[in-house]
């Protein structure tokens, strides 16, 4: 993408304008346009080997609750696909809780935690769903 990547929509994701900055430069973001405005991104990384990370993904607030995150998770499942990937990973806060079933229901399983990763990571405590977000809880999936 040669524009410039909608930065507040990737901060509803990722509240650290540091750490987006820092995958964006290695990865490569795509949106999601409706009648000329974005109105959803998501940034695939390279990590290892026939493996892609889905580092972030996000959907205006306008438009959440109408099927468009899911939609933009089969895109990133086929765009990996045709990019010749054979695994995807993401990861979730603990606290995140809507965002864990979103995944698992998509075919993502759990497979590690990065203990302390958001405290270690992040200036300011996140909480969600009245629980601080302190872990990354990893889930991979077979494209």
């Amino acid at each position: 993408m040669n524009e410039k990547p909608p930065m507040e929509l990737l901060l509803l994701a990722d509240p650290s304008r540091e750490l987006v900055q820092e995958y964006i430069r290695r990865g490569t973001c795509f949106v999601a346009e409706k009648k000329g405005q974005i109105i959803g991104v998501y940034v695939l990384l390279p990590t290892r080997p026939q493996t892609v990370e889905l580092v972030n993904i996000a959907v205006m607030p306008s438009h959440q609750g109408k099927g468009i995150g899911k939609k933009l998770l089969k895109h990133t499942i086929q765009t990996a696909k045709s990019m010749g990937y054979k695994t995807m990973e993401v990861g979730t806060g603990n606290s995140s809780i809507g965002q864990l079933a979103f995944y698992q229901k998509c075919g993502f399983r759990m497979i590690g935690i990065d203990f302390d990763f958001f405290t270690r990571h992040y200036s300011e405590a996140i909480f969600e769903n009245g629980i601080q977000c302190r872990d990354m809880i990893r889930l991979s999936r077979d494209l």
